[in-house]
């Protein structure tokens, strides 16, 4: 099987004004996830056509060339567990690829990934032009052949981190007659911040409401955190008893800005702030970014009981987004 098109590249977003569907064409969310959950969307489709970047909302969320949608799992467990990979509308199976490394790019030499960047995946033709693909599934998942028919909702595949990626993700592309289209605005008008046509089903437009912020992960450990803990879901697995070294929150989130200040504050049982953590504000725009604060072991030991974390990230001094979590700490880990 070939996928001949690359999915981070070649871009073309141009006559976009010049034409609408011509007939109603519309998509189901392409995996097998609550989105906000137990997915997020982590990248858009950009829309400026120079050097710089704009999504569909004049954001920051996307890349320079970057052609679809990323459909991100919170770790690499979670991915491993298996998250399906199905069918956005009913088509037939153009192309495909599967037997790709299902490994993070970073670890493995370009020359392997040149010309396969969208890794095991497939391509999916529909009615009137309009045509699907579907990238970074995981190795030995893909479940069609080129000429199967497929239905909406139909499993294509698992989603995984093969070919150009970094991350386990879902990139989407959503194309009308070899011109790139973003699923989230057909045909904007120029300039228009949140302009043109969704092609999303009415029943997930609401979940998929654009957040410039989200909290990716959060939990609590007992010492210092790692992104790669954070990434394999291996941070926060740790017992936490009054006895524990030391009781940490941690978060990682994604679409941070330069400029935004982030505030961790951790309350004990009683009520009493254990930790309250100001970060200095961040020097430029981050796709994610993670921060950690605690407290070490008192004489006496944690008390048993509920402790609640609250992350915040501040703009101008107001907050932008606010998340809460919470953990139970046991008497004793043994």
């Amino acid at each position: 099987m070939d996928l001949s098109r690359a999915c981070c590249g070649g871009l073309v977003l141009a006559c976009w004004s010049a034409w609408a569907p011509a007939q109603a064409f519309e998509l189901g969310f392409p995996v097998a996830c609550e989105i906000g959950r137990t997915c997020v969307i982590q990248q858009y489709v950009d829309h400026d056509a120079g050097p710089g970047v704009r999504d569909y909302m004049c954001g920051t969320l996307t890349y320079d060339g970057h052609n679809g949608t990323d459909i991100r799992v919170p770790t690499t467990a979670a991915q491993r567990q298996g998250v399906d990979v199905v069918a956005a509308a009913d088509g037939e199976v153009l192309r495909g690829r599967d037997g790709m490394p299902d490994v993070p790019a970073r670890t493995i030499p370009p020359g392997p990934v040149e010309g396969r960047e969208c890794g095991n995946g497939v391509v999916i033709a529909h009615a009137d032009g309009w045509e699907t693909q579907y990238c970074h599934m995981a190795r030995g998942s893909v479940r069609v052949q080129p000429g199967e028919r497929v239905k909406a909702g139909q499993p294509l595949g698992r989603v995984g981190i093969s070919g150009k990626a970094d991350f386990p993700h879902l990139h989407f592309t959503v194309r009308r007659r070899g011109v790139v289209v973003d699923p989230f605005a057909v045909a904007p008008s120029a300039g228009a911040c949140g302009s043109g046509t969704s092609l999303w089903a009415p029943g997930v437009r609401a979940a998929l409401a654009y957040h410039e912020r989200t909290m990716l992960n959060a939990g609590f450990a007992t010492g210092a955190v790692t992104m790669e803990a954070i990434e394999s879901g291996a941070a926060g697995r740790e017992a936490l008893a009054a006895d524990a070294p030391a009781l940490v929150a941690f978060v990682r989130a994604i679409g941070l800005k330069g400029g935004d200040v982030q505030r961790l504050v951790v309350t004990a049982p009683t009520g009493e702030k254990l930790v309250d953590h100001t970060a200095a504000p961040l020097d430029r725009n981050k796709a994610q970014y993670m921060l950690f604060a605690g407290a070490k072991r008192p004489a006496g030991g944690f008390a048993p009981g509920t402790y609640a974390a609250t992350y915040s990230v501040l703009r101008d001094g107001k907050a932008v987004l606010e998340e809460s979590f919470a953990v139970g700490l046991n008497a004793s880990s043994r």
